[in-house]
């Protein structure tokens, strides 16, 4: 099933409720950044809900990045996704692995720790950026982002993301996020009916490969609540806008004395783009090109 994300409403528009589908964009991260399996999870999980958080937004242009900073031997995570359907991320130590955690599962919350902190950055397209900060609470991924989007963001909402990764790469992953808006949220018994509905779900990735389309899991929270699924198919897509431009123009900030000391050692200048691994070699002749320009502009 193609990667994708649709939307629907429920409760007369009192709730809102986002899918989505994330199992090639996660399964090329992985290949991508040659991450573990735990890895492959906690960032599949973070672009899932970078993805889910970033369908809200109004303009194409607009982005939401999220990193995770936590004290577990992975280090932090990075994720910048974008209203467009594009995102892309990495991890700061890709090959850390660790045992099952007791429910037989991959460790996210020991990999990533849950003694940090959750920075969430809104780009709305134009004007300033929105930043928040938070504790993190597990270290999970989704119990972390939910408890941001309560505490922040003032919406009490329930976030499901899912990871499926063995030996022959990603089989599964993506989420749901269901949000109570105000006009519904003083409805206790409807929030504890959703509360309750999502807790019994046996989590997103098992769903998904019984054959559950994003429509179908949506039936299964909120078919008696008014359910109406959103026409619209969004394609997703992991997508990095680095370019050997860009790469130039980096190197040109170092200066002309850095520069011919590259092309003195290194005979040219190799740079890796952090979010999507790619690696990009500038020769002799492209430092010293470099060279004649700043020089031409002093």
């Amino acid at each position: 099933m193609a990667d994708q994300l649709i939307r629907a409403t429920a409760a007369d528009g009192g709730i809102r409720a986002v899918g989505a589908i994330a199992t090639r964009l996660t399964d090329e991260a992985r290949r991508r950044h040659e991450l573990s399996y735990v890895a492959t999870a906690a960032l599949g999980r973070t672009m899932t809900s970078g993805l889910l958080l970033a369908s809200s937004m109004k303009r194409t242009e607009a982005r939401v990045n999220i990193r995770v900073k936590g004290n577990g031997p992975m280090g932090g995570i990075l994720v910048d996704a974008g209203y467009d359907g594009t995102v892309r991320g990495y991890v700061d130590h890709p090959k850390v692995e660790l045992p099952p955690n007791r429910k037989g599962k991959l460790d996210v919350g020991g990999a990533v720790g849950a003694d940090g902190y959750l920075y969430v950055v809104r780009d709305v397209g134009y004007g300033y950026p929105y930043s928040s900060t938070v504790e993190l609470v597990s270290g999970e991924i989704g119990d972390d982002i939910a408890h941001y989007l309560a505490t922040s963001e003032q919406t009490p909402s329930a976030l499901v993301v899912g990871v499926f990764v063995d030996a022959s790469g990603v089989s599964a992953a993506g989420g749901i996020l269901i949000q109570v808006l105000p006009k519904a949220a003083r409805d206790e018994a409807l929030v504890e009916k959703l509360e309750s509905r999502v807790a019994g779900l046996r989590g997103f990735t098992p769903l998904l490969q019984a054959g559950k389309t994003l429509p179908e899991m949506f039936e299964l929270l909120l078919g008696d609540m008014g359910l109406a699924i959103l026409p619209e198919r969004q394609m997703l897509r992991f997508h990095c806008g680095c370019s050997m431009d860009r790469v130039l123009g980096a190197l040109t900030m170092l200066g002309e004395a850095e520069l011919e000391d590259m092309i003195a050692k290194d005979n040219g200048a190799e740079a890796t783009c952090h979010f999507c691994g790619e690696v990009y070699r500038a020769s002799s002749d492209q430092l010293r090109d470099l060279i004649l320009d700043l020089r031409a502009e002093s």
